[in-house]
C-alpha cells in the first residue's frame, strides 16, 4: 500500500489508554472535593463505579453514594475540573513505536474529538505535538464537526494537500471513526486493544474499518 502518504491517528484509546485520563481526572476532582468540602473517598467511589461500567452521570452517582447533597451547579464545577485538569497519562508502547517509525517517511496527522481544552491538555501531557504535521481538534470547529462529520478529515486533506486515496486513518470506535473516512476514499484501520472500549462493538458494514489489528505494530505489514 505504497500510495499511503498520510497516516492519521485517533487519540483516545488509540495512542494512549483513556482510562488513565479518567483515573487522573477523578483524582483531581477528589482532591478538590477534599479541600473545598472535606469530602473523602470521592476518587475511590468514582473509580470503582467506572470499573463497574458506569458511564454518564458518574459524578451524581458518586455523590449520592457518599451521601452528599448537591445542586446541578456543583456537578458543573466537577465537570469543569475534570475536563480542564492537567492529566497524568502516557502513550501505549506500540504508539511510541508507530510515531517514531512512520514519521521518517510519511506525514502524520491526528484527529481528536472532545472538548478543546481537554484534548489539548492530553496532547501537551503526552508531549507529541511536534511529531505531527497536522492536528485537528474537531471541537475547534464546533460540536457539529466532531466525527463522523467530514470536517476533520477534510481539514487533514487540505493541510497535507493529499487526496483521500493517499490517507489512512487508525481509530478504535466503529460507531464514528470510519464511516466518513471510507466515503472520502481513505483506508481505514481499527485498533482492537484487549481493554479497548469498542473492541467488541459490531456495526453495519459501512461503519466497519477495512482492517482490524490488535497492535499498531501490525501497521507495518498493512503499509
Amino acid at each position: 500500500m505504497s500510495a499511503i502518504e498520510v497516516l492519521v491517528f485517533d487519540l483516545d484509546d488509540t495512542l494512549f489508554p483513556e482510562g488513565e485520563f479518567v483515573h487522573s481526572g477523578f483524582q483531581a476532582v477528589g482532591n478538590w472535593m477534599s479541600h473545598k468540602y472535606s469530602v473523602v473517598d470521592f476518587f475511590e467511589v468514582a473509580w470503582q463505579l467506572f470499573l463497574e461500567g458506569k458511564r454518564g452521570k458518574i459524578f451524581n452517582l458518586t455523590l449520592e453514594k457518599l451521601g452528599v447533597k448537591y445542586e446541578s451547579s456543583m456537578i458543573q464545577e466537577l465537570l469543569q475540573i475534570y475536563r480542564e485538569h492537567k492529566p497524568n497519562i502516557s502513550l501505549h508502547e506500540d504508539a511510541k513505536w508507530a510515531i517514531n517509525y512512520f514519521k521518517k517517511d510519511r506525514k502524520l496527522g491526528l484527529i481528536t474529538d472532545g472538548y478543546l481544552m481537554t484534548q489539548k491538555n492530553k496532547v501537551d501531557a503526552l508531549g507529541i505535538e511536534s511529531n505531527f504535521d497536522v492536528i485537528v481538534y474537531s471541537d475547534f470547529y464546533g460540536r457539529d464537526s466532531w466525527k463522523p462529520s467530514p470536517v476533520p478529515y477534510l481539514k487533514v486533506m487540505e493541510a497535507t494537500k493529499c487526496p483521500g486515496a493517499n490517507c489512512l486513518y487508525v481509530g478504535d470506535n466503529p460507531r464514528k471513526d470510519f464511516v466518513t473516512a471510507k466515503k472520502l476514499d481513505w483506508t481505514t484501520v481499527q485498533i482492537c486493544r484487549e481493554v479497548g472500549e469498542y473492541s467488541d462493538v459490531i456495526s453495519e458494514d459501512s461503519y466497519e474499518a477495512k482492517f482490524k489489528i490488535k497492535s499498531l505494530l501490525e501497521l507495518k505489514s498493512i503499509l
